[in-house]
């Protein structure tokens, strides 16, 4: 079992923004699998970077991720490769890291008397394996993450967690995969920031393959409305998130995807969410449209 050492967490200086790679260009089998590897900032949290490793040298998992893009690309949707896995964690690690800052105690510290460093390490895992059900299929996806990581979750845990603390920490790691889901109920607030951060991967670039692609809707055009994502402690509340939009259109992406996602967990109060158009002028996304026949 590792021994965590205590070491208080920087502070938060300013605003930060999750790093949001190119998306990857398809690469041959092996090479796109051995290239997958999530990074996220582990603040000399032990079982936090003894899960990182476990899971950046699973060729398993990383073979999920390969196949959860070739599903995305099969139905045109878009990015769910591991750099999809890399932003949702790490803006799921900023948000929860707010959220303790703030005062919001969660559930390993609230109802297991863990720590704060446990609750990192379940939000991370719950980031890293919330579509690996993707590479089955896309609907009821959730379950089939769930079906994949359980087995799963005993391996990369093992040796960073001693019995109860491993089954206790697999068992809330499920519950934010599950959670993620549209209408997940999620019960905890390691679930509540998995299923928020994923919502949050609509930084520009990142949200645009339909609408590149030609495929126009209200999603894919509001999708293409958002330029970026700024995540910062706010003033009233531990958590603000800044949407800064170039059209309008990007208020369906802000509360269809992110507001039904953000209601329902246990810290919508805390969180002050605002939804921004840069410039003076709207840029122009659409001259026309034509209802498809049929």
């Amino acid at each position: 079992m590792i021994e965590d050492e205590v070491a208080p967490d920087a502070e938060d200086a300013g605003e930060e923004t999750a790093p949001a790679p190119d998306k990857p260009a398809r690469k041959p089998l092996r090479e796109a699998v051995a290239e997958a590897r999530v990074r996220v900032p582990t603040r000399g949290n032990r079982h936090l970077e003894a899960l990182l490793a476990a899971i950046n040298a699973d060729d398993q998992v990383r073979a999920w991720w390969y196949m959860d893009q070739l599903t995305s690309e099969r139905l045109e949707m878009s990015d769910h490769s591991w750099v999809h896995v890399q932003v949702v964690a790490n803006i799921a690690l900023r948000i929860l890291r707010l959220l303790v800052k703030g005062g919001v105690e969660p559930a390993m510290v609230a109802d297991h008397g863990m720590r704060h460093r446990d609750a990192e390490v379940v939000v991370a895992a719950g980031a890293m394996l919330h579509d690996v059900g993707l590479s089955v299929h896309r609907t009821n996806h959730e379950e089939f993450s769930i079906a994949l990581a359980a087995g799963k979750l005993d391996q990369l845990l093992d040796g960073v967690y001693d019995e109860p603390e491993r089954t206790v920490v697999a068992s809330e790691t499920l519950h934010a995969i599950i959670g993620h889901r549209r209408r997940g109920e999620p019960y905890t607030v390691e679930a509540g920031v998995v299923r928020v951060a994923d919502a949050l991967d609509m930084a520009k670039g990142r949200s645009r393959i339909p609408f590149e692609a030609g495929h126009v809707g209200i999603h894919s055009l509001s999708a293409a409305a958002i330029d970026k994502v700024v995540i910062s402690a706010g003033e009233d509340c531990p958590v603000r998130i800044e949407i800064r939009m170039n059209n309008s259109a990007g208020i369906f992406q802000v509360d269809d995807l992110l507001g039904t996602k953000l209601r329902g967990t246990p810290f919508a109060d805390q969180v002050e969410v605002v939804a921004e158009i840069e410039g003076e002028t709207e840029k122009r996304l659409l001259t026309s449209f034509r209802l498809p026949e049929g």
